[in-house]
């Protein structure tokens, strides 16, 4: 037979879950200055510095 969850564990998903939704990940398209192919850059940044990441500041 399966074991329960705890009560506990059922917590701590929640408030993961809560803060894992204030992360975004953002990919840019570079492009190459030698070959002119793009490449991808990808980086998980929180969701309120997301404008600020794409102005390039």
């Amino acid at each position: 037979m399966a074991k329960a969850a705890s009560k506990n564990s059922k917590v701590k998903d929640l408030k993961a879950s809560a803060e894992a939704k204030n992360w975004t990940k953002v990919i840019r398209a570079v492009r190459s200055p030698k070959s002119g192919a793009y490449t991808f850059k990808e980086q998980i940044i929180h969701k309120e510095k997301v404008s600020d990441h794409l102005a390039g500041k």
